[in-house]
């Protein structure tokens, strides 16, 4: 099987302080408590303003060896450019700081509004301007502008791949000819369970499988059933196999994917609003007989457990 990672988008919710997290918890203890009951959270903050080079810094040294950010690409990007001249925004993107994360860093999130549509010419476009490893993700940043200056970091420590995910929300990308699209460049299409709000379609287009699970009854606030997350756990594990659930929700249903030995999964919990995300990510990692991430001894997030709702 591939790797599976099982993880939550985000972790700073005040909601969430004396129920998942400790009471009397710092904040600044937050992300190092958060990181050690996952195995990879989605980093969220990105995709809102630019980050800066010493907080992902930072946030690589917090979290303990073997884990993993998803890191959600800008908004400016997806929602103001609408793809339209977003050579310069990617550049500065990738300026601002995500080398910092080194061997931490994993796929890229790329999430579109439920107002954007499926225009090929525009979408393949952008794909092409798209990073396959930190080195033309390097090559890509030096283009940065002067906005940029004092706070860009222009070092990678290896090359390394990249992957992209992107996660659609209109119905005009129920096409066959996305689902093309997507596979020749290499990017996944997100599996996204939004209690029935977009469209959730399950055609595997890279090496890897992206899910989002934002609430199967109400959107970003429902939990899942032990029955639900146990469905979501086979599906899980055949595509880790190389496989797709007999049952697929496809686009395609005419060309499957090209048969693999094995595909890394990531799964994020995104209904964090009623604090469901944390236990529910603890729930599915025990659905698929996971080890619980290790937790460092002698710590204030010692007391890290494996609490039921």
């Amino acid at each position: 099987m591939g790797k599976i990672y099982i993880g939550i988008s985000g972790w700073r919710y005040a909601p969430w302080r004396g129920v998942f997290y400790p009471k009397g918890l710092p904040q600044r203890l937050e992300l190092a408590y958060a990181s050690r009951t996952a195995h990879s959270i989605e980093l969220n903050g990105s995709f809102y303003s630019l980050q800066r080079p010493q907080h992902y810094e930072q946030w690589h040294d917090e979290t303990p060896p073997g884990f993993v950010f998803a890191v959600k690409g800008p908004r400016y990007v997806t929602h103001v450019l609408r793809l339209k001249g977003a050579e310069q925004a990617l550049a500065n993107f990738f300026a601002s700081g995500l080398f910092k994360l080194r061997d931490k860093l994993g796929p890229l999130l790329w999430q579109f509004p439920p107002s954007f549509r499926f225009e090929p010419q525009t979408f393949d476009a952008f794909l092409r301007l798209l990073p396959q490893n930190t080195g033309q993700a390097l090559a890509l940043a030096r283009r940065r502008d002067e906005r940029m200056k004092g706070r860009a970091c222009l070092a990678i420590d290896a090359e390394r791949p990249l992957r992209h995910a992107v996660e659609v929300r209109h119905d005009s990308f129920l096409d066959p000819a996305f689902v093309k699209l997507l596979r020749r460049h290499k990017v996944a299409l997100v599996v996204a369970d939004t209690a029935g709000k977009w469209p959730w379609r399950e055609d595997v287009t890279g090496d890897f499988v992206y899910m989002r699970l934002h609430g199967d009854q109400e959107l970003y606030a429902s939990g899942y059933s032990p029955e639900a997350l146990s469905r979501w756990a086979e599906r899980m594990e055949r595509w880790a196999r190389g496989d797709q659930p007999a049952d697929a929700r496809l686009i395609d249903p005419e060309r499957a994917p090209r048969p693999r030995a094995s595909r890394d999964v990531y799964c994020y919990f995104d209904n964090d609003a009623k604090v469901h995300a944390p236990f529910d990510a603890a729930g599915l990692r025990s659905a698929l007989g996971l080890p619980a991430p290790a937790v460092a001894p002698g710590q204030p997030w010692d007391a890290v457990t494996e609490r039921r709702r």
